[in-house]
């Protein structure tokens, strides 16, 4: 289960509870592109296993995520030296044992949504995204220069009517929400200072984009690689271009072209079901299957579009009622570690991701996502599939 450190108001005891035995955690104090030491990875080991005399076991089994330095993104001659230092915390990981890293490359934004606190059918909160509200925030929010190209009519319409019935409260966390950034954090980007950001890729496309991924990967994989370290790239979520910024990790043929620019197994996938079922076009269980043995962790939630034809509505769904063929995808997970049988990553990390906020969760302050018991929910749904496909596939 992903734990955010110290301050994550789920407590490893928590975690330990779940009946989790690894932790995904990260050393999210350090700013992105400095180097993470031998002594700041030992203290955070040290911290997931302090009580392990005396309760059942826990241990840091997989990094989400070593950031990727923007520079690197941008492909400017900077970004060299942050290769250097994102190798030697590389390095320094292996040294202390941690042989699964997560990273992804989405430019300034992570993860985005319109609004943290969707209610479902039965009252407890989802994580949304509404296209329209979107454009909202940045056609007459953000005031994008040349955001009117990114929009039909009809939906440049339908923004300005929704902009319009908006309360002020409701602006502002529609922008707050837009702007938060990072998973496990509550603090989202200036308003004021995030056009800059944004205007620094006005001259990189998807095409140049995609470059500057492939040769971070044809630099860091081999030497992955020579560690024993399995990277695995998250997709984008959602899984198109948004503000202007163009997404290169999102489609069957995205991933193909990035195993292909470094053709070494440590040039792995973090197979997120939610973000990449997102997009009809995208067969899962197919990618699954195609991409197996570069599949180095997973994450298994699902989302729902709220429309047959329309991708960019959908809310995070309960884990096994969503878009996402569970059944399928957990079949080839496990059919791959059958075939890994003996090998050191046999294996495959897997957490449930992103959980309704529901019972008492809904009375605590928790990371959007990121709250215990939702989570704790669709992990003991999947373990119940994990469990039932195991035997059918024994038998």
């Amino acid at each position: 289960m992903r734990w955010f450190g110290p301050n994550d108001p789920v407590s490893l005891m928590d975690i330990r509870q779940s009946g989790c035995t690894g932790v995904v955690s990260a050393l999210h104090q350090i700013p992105v592109g400095d180097v993470w030491t031998e002594a700041a990875i030992q203290e955070r080991i040290a911290i997931i296993e302090k009580d392990n005399d005396k309760f059942s076991e826990l241990r840091w089994l997989v990094v989400e995520s070593l950031p990727v330095h923007e520079d690197i993104k941008k492909g400017l001659p900077t970004r060299e030296k942050y290769i250097e230092n994102y190798k030697i915390s590389l390095q320094n990981l292996a040294k202390c044992g941690i042989k699964t890293v997560c990273y992804n490359f989405m430019p300034v934004l992570d993860w985005s949504r319109t609004k943290l606190d969707y209610t479902m059918p039965d009252g407890a909160k989802a994580l949304r995204f509404v296209w329209t509200d979107f454009a909202a925030f940045d056609l007459f929010i953000l005031k994008r220069p040349g955001s009117e190209n990114a929009y039909s009519e009809e939906v440049k319409l339908v923004a300005k009517v929704r902009f319009e019935s908006m309360s002020e409260v409701e602006k502002a966390e529609l922008q707050n929400t837009v702007l938060l950034g990072l998973p496990g954090s509550m603090e989202a980007f200036h308003l004021e200072t995030f056009q800059g950001l944004l205007n620094n890729y006005s001259e990189i496309g998807a095409d140049e984009l995609r470059a500057n991924l492939h040769y971070f990967v044809s630099q860091v994989a081999p030497f992955a690689q020579e560690l024993g370290i399995n990277l695995c790239i998250h997709p984008d979520d959602p899984p198109f271009p948004l503000l202007g910024l163009p997404r290169v990790v999102s489609t069957e043929q995205d991933l193909e072209m990035l195993m292909n620019a470094s053709d070494v197994r440590a040039n792995g996938i973090t197979f997120c079901t939610g973000s990449l079922g997102v997009r009809a076009d995208n067969d899962l269980v197919k990618m699954a299957r195609k991409f197996a043995d570069r599949i180095h962790f997973v994450h298994l939630r699902t989302t729902k579009r709220e429309t047959e034809y329309d991708t960019l509505v959908f809310h995070e769904a309960a884990h096994l009622a969503g878009d996402v063929d569970m059944y399928g995808v957990i079949s080839e997970i496990l059919k791959e570690e059958k075939r890994r049988i003996g090998q050191p990553d046999a294996q495959i990390p897997m957490r449930p991701d992103h959980g309704h906020q529901m019972l008492d969760d809904l009375q605590k302050t928790t990371y959007p996502g990121y709250s215990a018991i939702g989570r704790l929910k669709g992990l003991a749904e999947i373990r119940g599939m994990e469990l039932a496909i195991s035997r059918n596939l024994e038998e």
